[in-house]
């Protein structure tokens, strides 16, 4: 039998997967393929639209906005902050995937300006992008994060979510998420995550398709961590021998293939240090 929250997740997959949410992606050119195959996979609808011209016209129409800054030009910054700034008078959710802030200032100053212009729902990142929106160092490579004590990843997402106003998920061998206050813990996935190109701005699109048919973002996000996770296991556990490039094929076919029975053996979801959900992996 389910627990509560198993039910809850579960209700939320059924819904993206019945009402198929629109999700505005304003991502990099590195991962809008995967991103659009990931999130039809999925059961929601994407949509690129870049130009200044019409971003306002697409947020308003859409479930959730997401704003990627992976390959950034300020042309495209502007074009983020105008579809943000549509959503926000339209009640649409926003949300921030901050790509390698910190890496350089020209990242870090244009993430902290959509900050500013922009009511924000949900950022997603790693802990050294996080901890650069709020004045904090860690360690970077380029757009991906040095090596950081996954243990101080609850504190800096609460420290994050407070002084941003917003909910925040930091990913990484243990995913959280916070609104400040409440803190929730995923364990899932696996390694080969990170062996594929994209799979991190996938995941904030896939938040946002959650977003999109759920206003309680806590919830709406430890759903889509969880699935994604879940998904994610189920992939490597069929191509453990085979390399990313099988993982990668086959995590697009688990996407697909989520069920409200998914999360059982696959991913585990623990509130204050107590086990809510899931099994162990």
């Amino acid at each position: 039998m389910m627990s509560i929250w198993e039910q809850s997740y579960s209700d939320l997959l059924t819904k993206v997967q019945n009402s198929n949410p629109l999700v505005h992606n304003i991502t990099n050119v590195v991962v809008t393929n995967f991103t659009a195959n990931g999130l039809y996979a999925l059961g929601a609808s994407p949509v690129m639209a870049y130009a200044p011209e019409e971003v306002a016209d697409m947020a308003k129409i859409a479930g959730a906005v997401v704003l990627n800054i992976g390959t950034l030009n300020r042309e495209l910054v502007d074009a983020m902050i105008i579809a943000g700034q549509s959503a926000n008078a339209h009640g649409v959710p926003v949300l921030l995937d901050p790509v390698g802030a910190g890496a350089t200032s020209f990242r870090t100053e244009s993430a902290l300006r959509i900050l500013k212009e922009v009511k924000i729902s949900l950022v997603r990142g790693n802990a050294a992008e996080v901890a650069h929106l709020i004045g904090e160092v860690r360690e970077i490579k380029g757009v991906d994060a040095g090596n950081s004590a996954d243990s101080s990843n609850v504190d800096l997402a609460v420290r994050a979510a407070q002084t941003l106003h917003t909910m925040v998920v930091i990913t990484g061998k243990e995913d959280v998420i916070t609104d400040g206050v409440e803190v929730r813990l995923i364990s899932g996935g696996d390694a080969l995550l990170t062996k594929v190109t994209g799979t991190g701005c996938l995941l904030t699109s896939v938040l946002g398709a959650f977003a999109a048919i759920e206003p309680n973002l806590l919830l709406a996000g430890t759903a889509g961590l969880a699935f994604y996770g879940a998904a994610a296991s189920r992939a490597a556990a069929h191509t453990a021998k085979l390399g990313p490039g099988s993982f990668q094929i086959a995590f697009l076919d688990e996407l697909a293939k989520l069920h409200t029975g998914s999360l059982e053996g696959h991913v585990t979801i623990r509130e204050a240090g107590t086990t809510t959900t899931g099994g162990a992996r």
